[in-house]
Protein backbone atom coordinates (compact mmCIF):
# COMPACT_ATOMS: atom_id res chain seq x y z
CA UNK A 1 0.00 0.00 0.00
CA UNK A 2 1.23 3.65 -1.20
CA UNK A 3 1.93 5.88 1.82
CA UNK A 4 -0.28 8.68 0.22
CA UNK A 5 -3.36 10.66 0.83
CA UNK A 6 -5.20 8.43 -1.69
CA UNK A 7 -4.47 5.44 0.14
CA UNK A 8 -6.48 6.40 3.19
CA UNK A 9 -9.71 4.62 2.59
CA UNK A 10 -8.19 1.47 1.82
CA UNK A 11 -6.07 1.84 4.75
CA UNK A 12 -8.89 2.62 6.80
CA UNK A 13 -10.78 -0.91 5.82
CA UNK A 14 -7.32 -2.76 6.57
CA UNK A 15 -7.42 -1.21 9.58
CA UNK A 16 -11.21 -1.69 10.24
CA UNK A 17 -11.16 -5.22 9.90
CA UNK A 18 -9.19 -6.44 13.00
CA UNK A 19 -11.76 -4.16 14.89
CA UNK A 20 -14.45 -5.85 13.64
CA UNK A 21 -12.86 -9.03 14.61
CA UNK A 22 -12.70 -8.20 18.03
CA UNK A 23 -15.92 -6.80 18.45
CA UNK A 24 -17.41 -10.07 16.80
CA UNK A 25 -15.48 -12.02 19.38
CA UNK A 26 -16.32 -9.76 22.66
CA UNK A 27 -20.05 -10.19 21.55
CA UNK A 28 -20.12 -14.21 21.19
CA UNK A 29 -19.06 -14.59 24.92
CA UNK A 30 -22.13 -12.95 26.25
CA UNK A 31 -25.05 -14.87 24.74
CA UNK A 32 -24.38 -17.39 22.15
CA UNK A 33 -26.71 -19.85 20.30
CA UNK A 34 -26.01 -22.94 19.41
CA UNK A 35 -27.66 -25.63 18.55
CA UNK A 36 -27.69 -29.03 19.56
CA UNK A 37 -27.10 -30.75 15.78
CA UNK A 38 -23.93 -28.36 15.96
CA UNK A 39 -22.59 -29.55 19.81
CA UNK A 40 -23.02 -32.88 17.95
CA UNK A 41 -21.11 -32.49 15.20
CA UNK A 42 -18.36 -30.85 16.50
CA UNK A 43 -17.83 -33.66 19.04
CA UNK A 44 -18.57 -36.49 16.42
CA UNK A 45 -15.55 -37.68 14.44
CA UNK A 46 -15.40 -36.60 10.92
CA UNK A 47 -13.94 -38.17 7.97
CA UNK A 48 -12.20 -36.12 5.16
CA UNK A 49 -10.82 -37.66 2.08
CA UNK A 50 -10.63 -41.30 3.89
CA UNK A 51 -8.80 -39.59 6.79
CA UNK A 52 -10.70 -39.73 10.33
CA UNK A 53 -10.61 -37.12 12.43
CA UNK A 54 -11.72 -37.63 16.20
CA UNK A 55 -14.75 -35.14 17.70
CA UNK A 56 -13.82 -33.00 20.60
CA UNK A 57 -15.19 -33.40 24.00
CA UNK A 58 -16.30 -30.52 25.37
CA UNK A 59 -15.11 -31.16 29.01
CA UNK A 60 -12.10 -33.02 28.70
CA UNK A 61 -9.21 -30.51 30.45
CA UNK A 62 -6.88 -31.27 26.86
CA UNK A 63 -9.94 -29.66 24.57
CA UNK A 64 -11.00 -27.42 27.13
CA UNK A 65 -7.02 -26.23 27.36
CA UNK A 66 -7.24 -25.93 23.66
CA UNK A 67 -10.47 -24.12 23.19
CA UNK A 68 -9.50 -21.56 25.82
CA UNK A 69 -6.15 -21.14 23.86
CA UNK A 70 -8.54 -20.49 20.53
CA UNK A 71 -10.28 -18.16 22.19
CA UNK A 72 -7.84 -15.20 23.91
CA UNK A 73 -8.38 -11.90 22.10
CA UNK A 74 -5.03 -11.19 20.82
CA UNK A 75 -6.22 -13.76 17.84
CA UNK A 76 -9.50 -12.22 17.51
CA UNK A 77 -7.08 -9.65 16.27
CA UNK A 78 -3.54 -11.17 14.76
CA UNK A 79 -5.28 -14.33 13.91
CA UNK A 80 -3.22 -17.56 15.02
CA UNK A 81 -0.74 -19.56 13.70
CA UNK A 82 1.29 -22.76 14.01
CA UNK A 83 4.75 -21.10 15.66
CA UNK A 84 2.15 -19.08 17.73
CA UNK A 85 0.22 -21.83 18.72
CA UNK A 86 3.17 -23.59 19.58
CA UNK A 87 4.39 -21.37 21.93
CA UNK A 88 1.06 -21.52 24.25
CA UNK A 89 0.49 -25.66 24.10
CA UNK A 90 4.52 -26.29 25.30
CA UNK A 91 3.14 -30.27 25.47
CA UNK A 92 2.76 -30.33 21.68
CA UNK A 93 5.20 -31.40 19.79
CA UNK A 94 4.88 -29.32 16.23
CA UNK A 95 3.85 -32.47 14.47
CA UNK A 96 0.96 -32.55 17.33
CA UNK A 97 0.05 -28.80 16.31
CA UNK A 98 -0.04 -29.33 12.72
CA UNK A 99 -2.40 -32.05 12.98
CA UNK A 100 -4.85 -30.07 15.87
CA UNK A 101 -4.98 -27.38 13.07
CA UNK A 102 -6.57 -29.75 10.68
CA UNK A 103 -8.78 -31.05 13.40
CA UNK A 104 -9.59 -27.91 13.70
CA UNK A 105 -10.30 -27.23 10.30
CA UNK A 106 -11.68 -30.71 9.59
CA UNK A 107 -14.85 -29.18 11.99
CA UNK A 108 -15.18 -26.05 11.17
CA UNK A 109 -13.63 -24.35 13.80
CA UNK A 110 -10.99 -22.44 12.50
CA UNK A 111 -10.31 -21.21 8.72
CA UNK A 112 -7.55 -20.11 6.42
CA UNK A 113 -6.45 -16.58 5.64
CA UNK A 114 -5.74 -16.32 2.12
CA UNK A 115 -2.23 -17.83 1.28
CA UNK A 116 -1.15 -17.13 4.36
CA UNK A 117 -0.23 -19.96 7.38
CA UNK A 118 -2.71 -17.68 9.41
CA UNK A 119 -6.10 -18.87 10.90
CA UNK A 120 -8.68 -17.05 12.41
CA UNK A 121 -11.99 -18.84 14.32
CA UNK A 122 -15.16 -19.09 12.66
CA UNK A 123 -18.44 -18.41 13.82
CA UNK A 124 -19.48 -22.14 14.73
CA UNK A 125 -15.84 -21.99 16.07
CA UNK A 126 -16.06 -18.67 18.55
CA UNK A 127 -19.74 -19.96 19.90
CA UNK A 128 -18.73 -23.71 20.45
CA UNK A 129 -15.72 -22.88 22.53
CA UNK A 130 -17.69 -20.15 24.26
CA UNK A 131 -20.13 -22.80 25.07
CA UNK A 132 -18.10 -25.40 26.24
CA UNK A 133 -15.77 -23.18 28.53
CA UNK A 134 -18.71 -21.56 30.17
CA UNK A 135 -20.37 -24.92 30.77
CA UNK A 136 -17.15 -26.49 31.95
CA UNK A 137 -16.71 -23.59 34.32
CA UNK A 138 -19.53 -22.50 35.57
CA UNK A 139 -21.82 -25.70 35.45
CA UNK A 140 -20.14 -28.75 35.72
CA UNK A 141 -17.00 -27.86 37.56
CA UNK A 142 -19.15 -25.86 40.61
CA UNK A 143 -21.59 -28.96 40.43
CA UNK A 144 -18.84 -31.51 41.41
CA UNK A 145 -17.31 -29.55 43.78
CA UNK A 146 -20.11 -28.83 45.94
CA UNK A 147 -20.67 -31.75 48.70
CA UNK A 148 -23.19 -34.32 47.92
CA UNK A 149 -26.54 -33.64 49.87
CA UNK A 150 -28.19 -36.56 51.48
Amino acid sequence: MQKTIYSLAPLRQVLLAPNQRYLKFISAIETPAVDMTLLNRVSASQVEKEHPSKGFNLLAAEDALILRTLVRGEFAITGLTRKTLRQLLVDKTTGQISRLLKRLRMHGLIKKVGKHYKYYLTELGRQIATIALKLRELVVIPGLASPASA
